[in-house]
Protein backbone atom coordinates (compact mmCIF):
# COMPACT_ATOMS: atom_id res chain seq x y z
CA UNK A 1 0.00 0.00 0.00
CA UNK A 2 1.17 3.29 -0.83
CA UNK A 3 1.48 6.00 2.09
CA UNK A 4 -1.35 7.50 0.84
CA UNK A 5 -2.95 4.31 -0.34
CA UNK A 6 -4.13 5.41 -3.11
CA UNK A 7 -4.13 2.85 -5.59
CA UNK A 8 -5.79 2.38 -9.50
CA UNK A 9 -6.50 -0.48 -12.17
CA UNK A 10 -6.96 -0.13 -15.75
CA UNK A 11 -7.22 -1.75 -19.15
CA UNK A 12 -4.80 -1.49 -21.86
CA UNK A 13 -6.31 -2.58 -24.95
CA UNK A 14 -4.15 -3.43 -27.55
CA UNK A 15 -4.54 -4.42 -31.81
CA UNK A 16 -1.86 -5.65 -34.17
CA UNK A 17 -1.88 -3.38 -37.08
CA UNK A 18 -0.01 -4.00 -41.00
CA UNK A 19 2.26 -1.12 -38.66
CA UNK A 20 2.83 -3.14 -35.56
CA UNK A 21 0.84 -2.93 -32.10
CA UNK A 22 -1.61 0.00 -31.20
CA UNK A 23 -2.47 0.92 -27.57
CA UNK A 24 -5.47 2.82 -26.39
CA UNK A 25 -4.76 5.65 -24.41
CA UNK A 26 -6.74 8.40 -23.13
CA UNK A 27 -5.53 12.17 -22.99
CA UNK A 28 -6.51 13.36 -19.65
CA UNK A 29 -9.19 15.73 -19.26
CA UNK A 30 -9.44 19.11 -17.41
CA UNK A 31 -7.28 22.52 -17.36
CA UNK A 32 -4.09 21.07 -15.89
CA UNK A 33 -3.64 19.00 -19.28
CA UNK A 34 -5.37 21.35 -22.24
CA UNK A 35 -2.04 21.75 -23.65
CA UNK A 36 0.44 19.45 -22.83
CA UNK A 37 1.27 15.96 -24.49
CA UNK A 38 4.06 14.42 -22.99
CA UNK A 39 3.09 12.92 -20.27
CA UNK A 40 -0.84 14.16 -20.42
CA UNK A 41 -1.74 10.37 -21.68
CA UNK A 42 -3.02 7.49 -19.43
CA UNK A 43 -3.99 3.95 -19.84
CA UNK A 44 -8.13 4.04 -18.94
CA UNK A 45 -7.79 3.52 -15.51
CA UNK A 46 -8.88 4.87 -11.80
CA UNK A 47 -9.05 4.46 -8.05
CA UNK A 48 -10.24 1.79 -5.91
CA UNK A 49 -10.55 1.05 -2.13
CA UNK A 50 -8.90 -2.26 -0.47
CA UNK A 51 -12.13 -3.95 -0.06
CA UNK A 52 -12.83 -4.35 -4.27
CA UNK A 53 -10.38 -6.68 -6.08
CA UNK A 54 -7.93 -4.95 -8.59
CA UNK A 55 -9.74 -7.00 -12.13
CA UNK A 56 -12.82 -5.62 -10.78
CA UNK A 57 -12.09 -2.14 -10.58
CA UNK A 58 -10.08 -2.10 -13.55
CA UNK A 59 -13.35 -3.29 -15.30
CA UNK A 60 -15.64 -1.03 -13.84
CA UNK A 61 -13.23 2.02 -14.25
CA UNK A 62 -12.69 1.23 -18.14
CA UNK A 63 -16.94 1.55 -18.51
CA UNK A 64 -16.88 4.93 -16.59
CA UNK A 65 -14.49 6.40 -18.01
CA UNK A 66 -15.23 5.43 -21.38
CA UNK A 67 -18.53 4.83 -21.19
CA UNK A 68 -18.33 1.21 -22.69
CA UNK A 69 -18.45 -1.96 -21.24
CA UNK A 70 -15.02 -3.35 -21.17
CA UNK A 71 -14.15 -5.81 -23.82
CA UNK A 72 -14.22 -9.74 -23.77
CA UNK A 73 -10.89 -11.15 -24.71
CA UNK A 74 -8.04 -12.58 -22.84
CA UNK A 75 -6.69 -10.75 -20.01
CA UNK A 76 -2.86 -10.57 -19.67
CA UNK A 77 -1.65 -8.76 -16.41
CA UNK A 78 0.81 -6.45 -16.53
CA UNK A 79 1.58 -6.06 -13.35
CA UNK A 80 2.21 -2.91 -11.37
CA UNK A 81 4.14 0.04 -11.49
CA UNK A 82 3.96 3.07 -8.73
CA UNK A 83 3.93 6.25 -10.35
CA UNK A 84 5.98 9.58 -9.09
CA UNK A 85 2.50 10.93 -6.87
CA UNK A 86 3.26 7.37 -5.12
CA UNK A 87 -0.04 5.70 -6.40
CA UNK A 88 -0.05 2.28 -7.40
CA UNK A 89 -1.00 1.28 -10.77
CA UNK A 90 -2.06 -2.40 -11.71
CA UNK A 91 -2.99 -2.72 -15.25
CA UNK A 92 -4.10 -5.56 -17.25
CA UNK A 93 -3.76 -6.13 -21.39
CA UNK A 94 -6.87 -7.20 -23.44
CA UNK A 95 -6.18 -7.79 -27.32
CA UNK A 96 -9.51 -5.61 -28.82
CA UNK A 97 -10.80 -3.65 -31.24
CA UNK A 98 -12.86 -0.18 -30.08
CA UNK A 99 -13.97 3.13 -32.52
CA UNK A 100 -12.82 5.89 -30.40
CA UNK A 101 -15.95 7.92 -31.72
CA UNK A 102 -17.91 5.45 -29.30
CA UNK A 103 -16.32 6.57 -26.61
CA UNK A 104 -18.40 8.78 -24.02
CA UNK A 105 -16.25 9.83 -20.96
CA UNK A 106 -17.10 10.09 -17.85
CA UNK A 107 -16.67 13.59 -16.05
CA UNK A 108 -15.13 15.16 -12.52
CA UNK A 109 -16.14 18.69 -11.27
CA UNK A 110 -13.89 20.77 -9.90
CA UNK A 111 -13.26 24.64 -8.93
CA UNK A 112 -12.26 26.42 -12.40
CA UNK A 113 -10.92 29.16 -12.52
CA UNK A 114 -8.98 28.45 -9.03
CA UNK A 115 -10.38 30.23 -6.07
CA UNK A 116 -13.60 31.45 -8.31
CA UNK A 117 -16.21 29.72 -6.22
CA UNK A 118 -17.23 28.16 -9.75
CA UNK A 119 -17.39 24.63 -10.17
CA UNK A 120 -16.89 23.52 -13.81
CA UNK A 121 -17.12 19.97 -15.20
CA UNK A 122 -14.50 18.36 -17.30
CA UNK A 123 -14.04 14.93 -19.01
CA UNK A 124 -12.21 12.46 -17.57
CA UNK A 125 -10.30 11.60 -20.88
CA UNK A 126 -10.86 14.76 -23.71
CA UNK A 127 -10.41 12.20 -26.33
CA UNK A 128 -9.18 8.51 -26.53
CA UNK A 129 -6.97 7.32 -29.36
CA UNK A 130 -5.16 4.33 -31.16
CA UNK A 131 -1.46 4.77 -30.87
CA UNK A 132 1.85 3.19 -32.22
CA UNK A 133 4.09 2.36 -29.00
CA UNK A 134 6.88 4.53 -30.10
CA UNK A 135 4.24 7.20 -30.25
CA UNK A 136 2.54 5.43 -27.09
CA UNK A 137 5.97 5.73 -25.24
CA UNK A 138 6.66 9.51 -25.97
CA UNK A 139 3.31 10.78 -24.09
CA UNK A 140 2.21 8.66 -21.59
CA UNK A 141 2.73 9.16 -18.05
CA UNK A 142 6.17 8.09 -17.56
CA UNK A 143 6.26 5.11 -14.94
CA UNK A 144 2.99 3.73 -16.92
CA UNK A 145 5.61 2.94 -20.11
CA UNK A 146 6.35 0.25 -18.45
CA UNK A 147 3.38 -1.36 -18.98
CA UNK A 148 4.50 -0.98 -22.76
CA UNK A 149 7.54 -2.68 -22.32
CA UNK A 150 6.13 -5.72 -20.57
CA UNK A 151 3.45 -5.65 -23.37
CA UNK A 152 6.02 -6.03 -26.16
CA UNK A 153 8.10 -8.80 -24.11
CA UNK A 154 4.89 -10.88 -23.76
CA UNK A 155 4.21 -10.30 -27.58
CA UNK A 156 7.73 -11.85 -28.32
Amino acid sequence: MTADGKRSAGLLLFRRTGLGVEVLLGHMGGPFFARRDAGAWTVPKGEYEPDEAAWDAARREFEEELGLPPPDGEALFLGEVTQTNRKIVTVWAVEANLDPASVVPGTFTMEWPPHSGRSQEFPELDRVEWLAMDRARAVLIKAQTEFLDRLERHMG
